[in-house]
């Protein structure tokens, strides 16, 4: 374990000053403050005080934290699984109030005790990954892409799914398909809106802009969307939900107004656990391991806690697409 002496020795500076640093003491040029934070990453220091726990791993959500998201539910059991036999906690942190005024990100992560850290973003958020990325301290970003190697991240890359997806509809004789997205916008479903479009280009297929429709990602927008797709003139025959609990919202409100899946409207979902298989007919979706990403993520980031040269950039998984009975040839009076 690093001491607060080799902090001190590695920066050039007096201990009481690499004290003052991690206490955020004002009376502190940024230049010192800086080279004590480069040199306590750099052994990996984390302060003892009193009985405080220091072997916190912290998931760090750098906008609101997801915790009623099914994917993070998930994300989070990968992550606690990979934790359990390390003797390491998970701690969860809301980038919006953790940080104290005037503190940097390593700062903040020392004074709770955290040794390493998995940060969930998104597009809004992105430059708070990069920034403690540049700060030096040991994390890795989950479910979001960067091309920066100096920002370690764990993603599932939806695209090759997606388009098979969409090519199956396709085949199947539909041309007018719509896509429900988050209103939040992120690296995931930036890729399925790129796969959709792709999809439909690749068919010589007009893009729609009105049949890609944005709903938040709770299970009663699936049955909004559901009710604006079955409102429209020249209504799509098929639909690629992105969002697994909205899916699961679109089948529930399809039985209540007797819309047929998939005589009515072939669906294909979008599936982090297995949701799939609880609505009839039992939904085709894009699947992906929530769980394995946590626990890739966790791997990732102990590799890189420990202070040697060599570490991992991070790693992508892949997506698949399962067929079940919720897509068919669209009704015939839609040809």
């Amino acid at each position: 374990m690093a001491t607060v002496r080799q902090v001190a020795k590695l920066a050039g500076v007096s201990i009481t000053t690499v004290s003052r640093v991690l206490n955020n003491h004002h009376a502190i040029s940024t230049e010192v403050r800086q080279r004590v934070l480069a040199a306590a990453n750099a052994v990996r220091y984390v302060p003892r005080v009193g009985r405080r726990s220091t072997t916190n791993i912290a998931c760090l959500y750098t906008d609101e934290p997801r915790l009623a998201s099914l994917f993070d539910g998930a994300l989070l059991y990968g992550i606690s699984t990979g934790l359990g036999a390390l003797g390491l906690d998970l701690m969860i942190l809301a980038g919006k109030r953790a940080r104290h005024s005037g503190e940097t990100f390593t700062q903040m992560f020392l004074r709770k005790g955290v040794c390493g850290a998995i940060l969930r973003t998104n597009t809004a958020t992105r430059e708070v990954c990069r920034q403690i990325a540049q700060e030096g301290f040991p994390a890795v970003v989950v479910a979001e892409n960067f091309d920066d190697p100096a920002v370690p991240c764990v993603y599932a890359d939806s695209r090759p799914a997606c388009l098979r997806a969409m090519d199956h509809l396709i085949h199947l004789g539909h041309r007018r398909i719509a896509i429900t997205l988050n209103v939040v916008e992120d690296h995931d479903h930036a890729l399925r809106l790129q796969a959709y479009r792709r999809g439909l280009q690749q068919a010589g297929l007009a893009v729609d802009e009105r049949l890609i429709l944005r709903f938040p990602a709770y299970q009663d927008a699936g049955g909004q969307a559901l009710h604006q797709i079955m409102g429209m003139t020249d209504r799509p025959t098929a639909v690629f939900m992105t969002d697994p609990r909205a899916a699961v919202g679109l089948f529930h409100e399809a039985l209540r107004m007797g819309v047929r899946i998939p005589a009515d409207l072939s669906v294909i979902g979008f599936d982090d656990t297995d949701l799939r298989f609880g609505v009839f007919p039992h939904m085709a979706a894009v699947c992906q391991s929530a769980e394995a990403l946590g626990r890739q993520a966790i791997a990732t980031l102990i590799d890189r806690m420990q202070p040697k040269q060599a570490a991992s950039v991070g790693g992508r998984l892949e997506c698949w697409l399962e067929l079940n009975d919720s897509t068919a040839p669209p009704p015939q009076t839609a040809c």
